[in-house]
């Protein structure tokens, strides 16, 4: 699906999320002409691929020319204040304002905006810098069904893409799937450990542990079978998996743990939000 803009597409922050984005809508057909980033100090391989297909680079963006087709705000989210006030102010009647922030409110972007513009509160999550990125997203009642459109479409260049009707929802999805990847990346160290605890190299101990989560996501993945059948595929009857097993499912193993983390995430993520 190539990308097709009726206007410019203002990118505010060019850090690893707004970087993959833009690297994906590119591969995706979008013209470097329509694009325009706002950074101060882009990263040396953002300024590369910038220099690359001439696309242009301002610490301030400024209001000549059309309004933006899109404003995607890729700040941080603690600088987001600071910054979000005098790019609203380029906005135009038309214009789609799609965030990727974690903790800022839909009201949050609304109430520097005149009243009916279009805003998409969007949760990506890392593996977008892979292309294999998960993004769920919440419009609110001035998004149009072109714009909702608009959205998924640019944010499905780094990996697919959901919906929610309640904003509320967002914060439940952050601290699945937008935090979701360090849960991942911390069972791989710990169970690199617990082979090096159980007398491997730690060096042998780490690859065995990164090749085994990697290669069952990917089993996950590609065989469109449940994660609950797949675990029982390969658990025999009193053996070994089936007495690892015995001590991750009991009643204060791994479900418990997850869900208090999820819970602590959700509730941080609210926080956030005001």
């Amino acid at each position: 699906m190539s990308l097709s803009l009726n206007g410019p597409l203002l990118l505010v922050g060019a850090g690893k999320m707004g970087g993959a984005l833009l690297e994906g809508w590119l591969k995706r057909g979008l013209k470097p002409s329509q694009v325009v980033v706002q950074d101060p100090s882009p990263s040396a391989d953002i300024k590369s691929m910038l220099d690359t297909h001439g696309i242009g680079c301002v610490a301030s963006a400024d209001a000549g020319g059309s309004p933006p087709a899109v404003i995607l705000m890729a700040v941080k989210p603690q600088v987001m204040e600071a910054v979000f006030p005098a790019v609203a102010k380029l906005a135009g009647p038309g214009t789609l304002v799609l965030s990727i922030a974690a903790g800022r409110t839909i009201a949050s972007f609304e109430r520097h905006l005149a009243p009916g513009r279009a805003v998409v509160r969007a949760m990506p999550n890392t593996p977008a810098a892979i292309g294999r990125g998960i993004t769920v997203c919440c419009a609110n009642a001035a998004c149009t069904p072109a714009q909702r459109t608009l959205a998924g479409e640019l944010l499905s260049a780094v990996g697919e893409v959901d919906w929610v009707g309640e904003e509320k929802l967002i914060d439940a999805v952050t601290a699945v799937s937008g935090s979701g990847p360090a849960y991942v990346f911390l069972l791989a160290e710990c169970l690199a450990e617990a082979g090096r605890a159980v007398g491997l190299e730690a060096g042998l101990a780490r690859k065995l542990a990164d090749a085994t989560v990697s290669g069952s996501g990917e089993l996950l993945r590609q065989s469109g079978i449940d994660a609950a059948t797949l675990r029982k595929n390969v658990t025999s009857p009193g053996g070994t998996t089936a007495a690892a097993l015995a001590v991750l499912m009991a009643g204060d193993g791994l479900q418990p743990l997850m869900t208090r983390a999820v819970a602590a995430a959700e509730e941080r993520g609210r926080e956030l939000a005001g």
